[in-house]
């Protein structure tokens, strides 16, 4: 009986650690996405001021370059994060989220200062709604992030049979789909970020810990960026 009762309490002191840290997890999470979102802000801000934004307005190539940079760090931290170190990973992410600044630079250019405070403000209250679900909710999400997979493959189809369509109608809808996918994969990935902190247990070391943060992070982030450039081409004021 002694010994049946001293497993029982250190099953529960176990299942108390891994709830702490997946609890410390989140904070630390939040916070790197919002040094990336503040650093890809302050970029792309420097950036419209410059001559680059101008060039990468008229040169399409140098857009799709650096497009193309920006998905091999993301492929790269997220096929290869668990070899990288915590300090290569960290400074991948930054390095991701300020080139990220350099390429929606022409948003700032595009559209009214006012319509971009707006919609990030917008874009803010719906993000954080639904990471709290994610956070809160008892409710497996797995079949939601599944569907929304689903929706992202299917906007990301349509984006590209609409780039030689021009079908103002079809653009209206990959918009609507796209507000849709982002919104559940922030609950989505906010649930799962969550077991990530479960499953690498109380006696994880620091390194460990922090390269689930900035994964944990870049994905919140992509999930906000996304949110926003899609609240903004359906709620965004175009300059004359």
């Amino acid at each position: 009986m002694g010994i049946d009762l001293e497993k029982q309490d250190m099953g529960v002191k176990t299942t108390g650690a891994i709830q702490d840290t997946s609890s410390r997890l989140m904070p630390v999470v939040f916070n790197w996405m919002t040094a990336g979102l503040g650093l890809t802000g302050a970029v792309a801000l420097l950036t419209a001021h410059s001559p680059l934004a101008l060039a990468i307005g008229q040169n399409p190539m140098l857009l799709i370059g650096l497009l193309i940079a920006e998905f091999a760090m993301v492929m790269v931290l997220s096929v290869r994060y668990k070899t990288l170190s915590a300090a290569a990973a960290t400074g991948c992410f930054l390095a991701y989220s300020a080139l990220n600044g350099v390429t929606l630079s022409f948003v700032l250019l595009l559209y009214t200062g006012a319509s971009v405070a707006s919609t990030f403000f917008i874009t803010a209250g719906m993000f954080g709604a639904m990471a709290l679900y994610g956070t809160m909710t008892k409710r497996d999400l797995t079949g939601l992030g599944s569907f929304c997979m689903m929706g992202l493959w299917g906007v990301i189809l349509a984006m590209v049979v609409n780039f030689f369509m021009h079908s103002a109608r079809i653009d209206w809808m990959i918009t609507l789909a796209g507000i849709i996918v982002f919104v559940g994969l922030t609950a989505y990935d906010t649930q799962k970020i969550r077991a990530m902190g479960e499953q690498i247990g109380a006696d994880a070391d620091e390194a460990a810990f922090r390269k689930v943060a900035i994964m944990g992070a870049l994905a919140l982030y992509l999930d906000f960026i996304n949110l926003f450039l899609h609240l903004l081409r359906l709620l965004g004021n175009q300059r004359d």
